[in-house]
């Protein structure tokens, strides 16, 4: 079994099989197979001891890694990066927006929180592709929790994810393979939802 994971894994099996089940979902939601807007996110997590890679996020005050990822309006994951996790949100986002010329090629617009504003990632962008980057920001007037439009999405996709124990923690000791275990768990849940609709 091992075999196979690490197989598929290296052969981009795993994203091409991703790449698929979102193509189905978006279709059996109603969608056009291939989205136009994304809302980005990252996750800070907790690492074993025995990962190889492993930074502190002052921010969240967590000492692992990052898990960024990129869904669509509906919360189905089409590119993810993981990295160290005192990476911040604008120096890491690059990276996964570099996956979206193959794994969403029509995708223009992208929602995303505070953290993601500035010149830098702007300038970052410009020479990747041609997205435009909306910052959807938390009123100053609102007190307690608020739900914002756009980014619930990727948080919910977070939860979805979080569903599968492996992913509780990022067990695993190469970047590779922990970015696998989150298409793995992303390639259960559409296939779930498939099987019901």
């Amino acid at each position: 079994m091992r075999y196979y994971f690490y197989r598929w894994r290296d052969d981009g099996l795993l994203a091409e099989i991703n790449r698929h089940l979102v193509a189905a979902a978006r279709l059996a939601a109603g969608r056009d197979v291939q989205p136009t807007a994304g809302v980005i996110d990252s996750q800070s997590v907790k690492t074993s001891e025995n990962t190889s890679l492993s930074g502190y996020d002052a921010g969240k005050r967590i000492k692992g890694r990052k898990r960024h990822i990129i869904t669509d309006t509906c919360g189905n994951l089409i590119a993810c990066e993981v990295h160290t996790a005192n990476i911040q949100d604008r120096d890491g986002a690059p990276r996964v927006f570099a996956r979206l010329h193959r794994e969403a090629p029509k995708l223009r617009h992208m929602f995303a929180d505070g953290g993601y504003a500035g010149p830098k990632l702007r300038g970052a962008l410009v020479r990747l592709g041609r997205w435009t980057l909306q910052i959807v920001k938390r009123s100053d007037t609102a007190k307690g929790f608020e739900v914002l439009p756009r980014r619930w999405v990727v948080e919910r996709t977070f939860a979805w994810l979080g569903r599968c124990r492996r992913l509780a923690k990022d067990w695993e000791k190469s970047i590779e393979s922990a970015e696998a275990w989150l298409l793995i768990a992303h390639i259960r849940r559409v296939t779930r939802f498939l099987a019901t609709d």
